[in-house]
């Protein structure tokens, strides 16, 4: 008898899955049964061979998502080779760290780019085929501490993540009727490559610790726990919470 938390016989496609929290989270995903369309800009061998150690299926999706142009593709791809598509996980993300005063409308448009729009199109992509499909689905959005905060040089990304925690509560609104959940995870700092410069400056890292009641920074395997509970039906009832991932941050 299966668990409420076994994802046997699902399809997940997990933006960003070649490094970090996506790789963390595509990994999590394998082990609770799934198969995985890894979608990532570059090189993905290694995350599909990941994947197949773990006795799943896993499809390597080439896509860039500065833009949403290939959103559709994605979908059709992951059905056309693993068959369906029931687990969206949008997790690709980019950020640009400079002065309000001084930031670009490319640096700008980047981020909300790739943060928010490109999410909501391939969000609407999957839902079309849930729905066509007649059965249903998970889409998880990876928002960001700063869905809660303002952060310190960080406008677009700040503006990215807090349209995205209303954007998931948005598409529950309407999609939950047609048995498609929409959720997000907020992980805390984790350490990856997005982290890197907070890390290697001594006094912001200290100021960081020092809030965090776990005492430490985030591992990306922290994070593929939560994916698994809200791609299971564990979470059937959960719809529009932002899940956050964080060592106590926002409770201190």
């Amino acid at each position: 008898m299966s668990h409420p938390f076994d994802l046997t016989g699902k399809v997940a496609a997990v933006t960003g899955a070649n490094t970090g929290i996506g790789q963390a989270i595509a990994l999590a995903l394998a082990s609770a049964g799934a198969d995985i369309a890894c979608v990532c800009r570059g090189e993905s061998a290694e995350i599909v061979a990941q994947v197949a150690a773990r006795g799943r299926r896993g499809a390597a999706i080439v896509a860039d998502l500065s833009s949403s142009a290939p959103a559709e593709r994605i979908v059709a791809e992951t059905v056309e080779r693993l068959g369906q598509l029931d687990i969206l996980v949008n997790n690709a993300g980019t950020i640009r760290r400079g002065a309000a005063v001084e930031l670009t409308e490319d640096d700008w448009d980047a981020v909300v780019d790739t943060n928010l729009r490109t999410a909501f199109f391939l969000s609407q992509a999957a839902a079309r085929q849930m729905i066509a499909a007649g059965c249903g689905g998970r889409i998880i959005n990876v928002a960001s501490m700063l869905s809660f905060q303002g952060g310190i040089r960080v406008a677009s990304y700040t503006a990215s993540k807090s349209g995205l925690a209303g954007l998931t509560k948005a598409l529950a609104n309407e999609w939950a009727p047609l048995g498609i959940t929409v959720n997000a995870i907020a992980p805390g700092y984790i350490a990856t490559n997005n982290t890197a410069a907070l890390r290697s400056d001594v006094e912001r890292e200290r100021g960081i610790l020092d809030r965090i009641p776990a005492g430490r920074w985030g591992e990306p395997g922290d994070i593929g726990g939560a994916a698994v509970f809200l791609a299971s039906d564990a979470a059937a009832y959960v719809q529009g919470h932002v899940l956050a991932v964080d060592g106590g941050w926002l409770a201190r």
